[in-house]
């Protein structure tokens, strides 16, 4: 079991909530058997240990857990205490969309975009072929690699999508190296129509629903589609969509990236669980996502690095959408793994507030995933947390480009230590 004491900020947050922290200042948290059993003021945290301890030093299982409380009470052999000396603690970041399966290098391609060159899906073809060319070890050691980053990042829960290979056998290699390394694993084969398929589509949308959807299943737990101009139609998406749900995987959209069409809608009327991007939204978009109860996940990166407008979180708040931001690293639209980064640019440029865009980062990103073990610090939930070198959450959106996570915890384990050495 471990106490950790001295911490000015405890972010707790409630996942119902946008915005709502629920911050305890200085504060303390007890975990056991990698989940979180208590936490409080830091005054009262040696009675909590002793009332809060499990029987004898093991672990705690849910017969311990009963409300929100821990019911048995023993001795304090094998405690290990913490002391941060006054810095923040926060859940771990949930980064619910990622494409981290793919080979190649397309900082050329954004040197132009910076030069005045246009954004289109197209350029997808470009990884396409890289991936292809790439053995499975070397797709693994840059999937491993671009994951350790996000880690120091204080990325804890991370959602990864294939679809850069657009073969059955490419999609299914993509598919069982993800899952090696996360949960959430998502097929999107339904990317972009690669070169092969370029004069007959539907050819390709028979392929992704006839061959590529049988061999994912049981290794995909989510279908997404690339609902957008350049890419796959609303008819296209929605028969993709419904043979992935009828093979056992849960919906999501790329939806309303580069144009405002009925994707956002079509998102909604299909039951996905998220639909991102959603650049371009209107009105009656964001009144029906609100109804459906679908969360948005915006992607702050990939505006930065498109030059596309940035969408104001405001206009989707006011509206009652369920609100997520990711990272969405990928090596064309935004090649950045950095949540506090998407943080700083969703406070700056989208209008979040510190609490609502931290809050989108981690809860948020928790149930775009339909999570509810990560993204807060509630009693029963995993103890992924990430202690900051700073006082206060703010730091995040207020010290831009700043390494501020100084350590991060997964299921009570260190997984990163980032202080000096020496």
């Amino acid at each position: 079991m471990q106490l950790i004491t001295g911490i000015s900020e405890l972010v707790v947050n409630d996942l119902a909530t946008l915005g709502e922290l629920g911050v305890i200042t200085d504060a303390a948290l007890l975990i056991d058997d990698g989940r979180i059993i208590w936490s409080g003021s830091s005054a009262e945290a040696d009675t909590a240990a002793g009332s809060h301890f499990g029987d004898g030093g093991r672990s705690l299982n849910d017969d311990d857990i009963a409300n929100g409380e821990v019911t048995s009470a023993n001795d304090l052999s094998g405690l290990e205490t913490i002391d941060l000396g006054g810095k923040a603690v926060i859940p771990g970041f949930v980064d619910s969309h990622n494409h981290l399966i793919f080979a190649g290098d397309r900082s050329e391609e954004f040197a132009a975009r910076m030069a005045g060159q246009k954004y289109s899906a197209g350029g997808i073809a470009t990884t396409v072929a890289a991936t292809r060319a790439a053995s499975e070890a070397e797709l693994e050691a840059n999937l491993v690699h671009l994951l350790d980053q996000a880690k120091r990042q204080g990325t804890t829960t991370f959602e990864i999508k294939s679809g850069y290979g657009l073969t059955v056998a490419d999609e299914i290699q993509a598919l069982d190296i993800i899952n090696r390394h996360t949960e959430e694993s998502t097929l999107i084969a339904a990317h972009v129509v690669p070169p092969e398929f370029k004069d007959e589509p539907e050819r390709y949308v028979d392929l992704v629903i006839d061959e590529i959807i049988p061999a994912a299943t049981g290794k995909a737990k989510w279908i997404d589609v690339f609902c957008e101009t350049g890419a796959f139609t609303e008819d296209q998406t929605r028969r993709i969509i419904e043979a992935g749900k009828s093979a056992g995987m849960k919906p999501r959209l790329h939806a309303n990236q580069l144009t405002e069409s009925g994707a956002l809608k079509l998102g909604a009327e299909l039951g996905c669980v998220s639909v991102d991007h959603a650049t371009f939204a209107s009105d009656e978009d964001l009144a029906v996502l609100a109804e459906a109860g679908t969360v948005v996940t915006l992607l702050p990166s990939i505006e930065f690095s498109t030059r596309q407008p940035y969408p104001d979180a405001r206009r989707y708040v006011d509206a009652g959408v369920s609100l997520a931001i990711a990272t969405d690293c990928n090596p064309g639209s935004g090649f950045s793994n950095s949540m506090p980064f998407v943080i700083a640019i969703g406070v700056r440029d989208m209008h979040f507030t510190v609490e609502q865009a931290v809050w989108a980062a981690t809860a948020g990103g928790a149930n775009a995933l339909q999570r509810t073990d990560v993204g807060h610090l509630g009693v029963g939930a995993r103890a992924d947390l990430t202690i900051l070198d700073a006082p206060s959450y703010r730091h995040l959106a207020y010290r831009p480009g700043v390494q501020l996570v100084e350590r991060a915890y997964s299921g009570g384990e260190l997984i990163v230590d980032n202080r000096p050495r020496g």
